[in-house]
């Protein structure tokens, strides 16, 4: 457990540090444009699909919701660390090897722009390991950085449409033709490239296989540097004719599949919980009365309605700390299960079996309990 301490202190420096580096950098960036109507213009237009699809990767989320902390630094460092190192790598790569446009677009841009976006998700996995419990919460964690990507990147690209480049219409009105191509037609590019990285980073933590744990994030990676230069590249490609074709063709399917994936995980997720809590209820971690109010999420909902009509603000209180509690140990649990637990996974269940215990009579469940359904979700 001290080991762990030092690891998330060490996660929080690294990722404050870098954030105030990257926020330098984006902020420099920024203000040497010049045009400081055309900055707010671009903050306003690139904010405008923030929430909506912030909205949809925590909706994937509400079986096992992640930290909000560290939700908050996936975006944080999707948009100040992530795009702050690409550029600078980009920058460098112009001027040592001086590549065209093109191939700075298409190949070096998927490259150091997915490599910095996924550094974070591994920076999880070596000193926060045990809030990665498997897919979902790769995709959950990449859709972030890849938000916080897409955000900055955008204010960049309306800001710079905002001022023109004296060849095609300036001011609002090119702002508002960029915002139609990166943030109504494809808002989601940046989220989806790097959910690949996050699935190959999933899959590793659930590997028994080392093979599989040391080749699902290279292939992961791979595969979003790919999808990333396809789509950047099919802009150049005979005068951007092939745009649209590479839109409906590579990142509609690829959304189609990423989306039904994550689905999938998700719905699975609730007979995995179904049966992981069923072994706590036979290990005494848990009494068998407490589990339908903790695996189906509208008997949750029902579970807090009650403890708050009955306990107040207290005894919701308690309940959601115990349902979260729960929720984290029957995670852990299935880990142990499937032969693939986390570091220190024995003192982390013991912590939060105490937890379990010390909430326990604060505690108004409903009665009678509802009947589970494994793998209900809505």
């Amino acid at each position: 457990m001290v080991s762990s301490r030092r690891h998330s202190v060490a996660f929080a420096v690294l990722v404050t540090v870098a954030m105030l580096l990257g926020a330098v950098v984006m902020a420099f960036v920024l203000l040497s444009s010049g045009a400081p109507d055309a900055i707010a213009w671009g903050m306003l237009l690139a904010a405008l699909p923030v929430g909506p699809l912030v909205a949809i990767f925590l909706w994937l989320d509400r079986y096992e919701p992640e930290p909000r902390g560290l939700l908050l630094a996936a975006l944080g460092w999707g948009a100040l660390v992530a795009t702050s190192a690409a550029l600078i790598l980009q920058v460098v790569d112009m001027y040592v090897f001086a590549r065209p446009e093109t191939v700075s677009a298409a190949l070096v841009a998927p490259v150091t722009e997915e490599a910095a976006k996924g550094a974070f998700i591994l920076l999880l996995l070596w000193t926060r390991r045990h809030v990665l419990d498997g897919i979902l919460d790769g995709v959950v964690y990449a859709g972030m950085i890849g938000i916080g990507f897409a955000f900055t990147e955008n204010v960049l690209y309306y800001s710079a449409a905002y001022v023109g480049d004296g060849l095609g219409p300036a001011g609002l009105e090119g702002a508002t033709a960029t915002f139609v191509l990166r943030g109504i037609v494809s808002p989601f590019a940046h989220p989806l490239f790097t959910v690949f990285v996050g699935i190959g980073i999933g899959l590793a933590v659930q590997a028994r296989s080392q093979g599989v744990r040391v080749l699902a994030p290279v292939v992961g990676y791979a595969l979003a540097v790919v999808t990333h230069a396809l789509w950047n590249g099919s802009a150049y490609v005979g005068d951007g004719a092939f745009f649209f074709a590479a839109y409906l063709f590579l990142m509609v399917p690829a959304f189609l599949l990423v989306s039904a994936l994550a689905l999938w995980v998700r719905r699975r997720e609730g007979v995995m919980l179904t049966r992981a809590l069923g072994d706590c209820v036979q290990r005494g971690f848990l009494m068998p009365a407490e589990v339908p109010w903790l695996v189906r999420l509208p008997a949750r909902r029902a579970a807090r309605r009650h403890a708050r009509e009955v306990g107040g603000e207290a005894g919701a209180e308690a309940l959601r700390d115990f349902q979260a509690a729960s929720i984290e140990l029957g995670f852990l649990h299935d880990r142990y299960l499937r032969g693939v637990p986390p570091p220190a996974f024995a003192e982390r269940g013991q912590v939060l079996v105490e937890r379990l215990a010390a909430l326990r009579p604060a505690v108004p469940l409903p009665v009678p309990a509802p009947a589970p359904a494994a793998g209900s979700v809505r």
